[in-house]
């Protein structure tokens, strides 16, 4: 749990924020959300899954539609920097290994133990590098104080809480192609809050994200396989 806290969680958030320094936000997504791909081909290298058309299918969707949401083809475009991608594919990296080996633990212990010692140790990691005193020394503002909170809480805890829950119950291809839904929900959200245009290529995106989700969750009929998936990850 405490690997799974500092390599999957402290990682993934770690290298995600950099990739979005070095480059900027359109390349660190799309690289960052490779991580469907990894994920699928760790499965089926270690035996876990079956290589179905279903699962292909649903990643390609699903990667095409991130390309097209956070408009790598538009004026967004790609900014390659050597250190931004590679902090934006160790992000990808971290984000597969935190799917496998989130899924891995909660088959065998109570979903909020592993959320608690996965917090625990991504916290204790980051108090180790940035320790309080450094925090201290920063001299932010009640409100600035007040947003780390809330932010904190809405963007981190629960999310969390909610993403441990649906990976309690569904295999790690299936969370996360459903996890792609990140950026359509922050261009949607965008659109409504602050009143931003949603281009044609992006509504093509976010219809073809919900159709990876619809395929890779379509009943088959068969037992699902997430049961094949129980195992020490290594």
């Amino acid at each position: 749990m405490f690997g799974l806290g500092i390599l999957g969680v402290a990682a993934s958030n770690y290298f995600y924020y950099l990739a979005i320094q070095r480059t900027n936000v359109a390349t660190a997504i799309i690289l960052q959300y490779t991580a469907p791909a990894w994920v699928l081909l760790y499965a089926l290298a270690r035996g876990l899954q079956k290589l179905t058309l279903e699962r292909v299918l649903a990643v390609a969707l699903a990667l095409t539609g991130i390309v097209l949401v956070v408009g790598i083809l538009g004026s967004a475009g790609v900014q390659l920097d050597a250190v931004g991608v590679t902090a934006a594919m160790l992000a990808a990296f971290s984000f597969a290994f935190y799917n496998l080996g989130g899924h891995s633990l909660l088959s065998r212990h109570d979903r909020w133990t592993v959320l608690l010692y996965t917090l625990l140790s991504a916290s204790l990691f980051w108090l180790f590098l940035n320790p309080p005193w450094k925090v201290a020394a920063a001299h932010y503002s009640p409100a600035q104080w007040l947003f780390l909170l809330g932010f904190s809480l809405l963007s981190v805890l629960l999310p969390f809480a909610s993403y441990f829950a649906g990976l309690q119950d569904l295999e790690p291809t299936r969370a996360v192609v459903v996890s792609c839904l990140e950026p359509v929900f922050s261009i949607v959200i965008a659109r409504i809050a602050l009143g931003e245009r949603i281009r044609p290529l992006q509504s093509a995106g976010i219809v073809l994200v919900l159709l990876a989700i619809v395929v890779v969750e379509r009943p088959n009929g068969r037992t699902r396989e997430g049961v094949a998936l129980v195992e020490p990850m290594e």
